[in-house]
């Protein structure tokens, strides 16, 4: 449990692997999909995430510079704890229509 927790135990990358969930995705289609995390955060934590083996970092050779980021084997073993999580949370949170927390669910 500890080395889970020590890879996952971040407010971004659970969100960063369900984002990454269904296909691959470039930097910006990630921040675009993430929306509130800065570029920076989101670079450290692709790096880290990377450095765990939990994503794969595919550079192309190509001009501009293109680089695609998706799930390992490893990082894909993760997505139904991911879907657990949002049911989870969908069950015990309201969201506004933006998608922003609105209260907790008593019960």
């Amino acid at each position: 449990m500890h080395r889970s927790m020590a890879i996952l135990g971040t407010k971004w990358k659970p969100i960063i692997i369900y984002a990454l969930r269904e296909r691959k995705a470039r930097f910006g289609q990630l921040h675009a999909a993430i929306g509130t995390i800065s570029k920076k955060v989101l670079t450290d934590m692709l790096k880290e995430l990377e450095a765990d083996h939990i994503l794969l970092r595919q550079e192309f050779k190509e001009l501009p510079p293109r680089v695609e980021y998706s799930l390992t084997p490893k990082g894909k073993a993760l997505i139904p704890i991911m879907l657990d999580l949002v049911k989870w949370d969908n069950s015990y949170y309201e969201y506004d229509k933006s998608g922003h927390p609105a209260k907790a669910v008593t019960g």
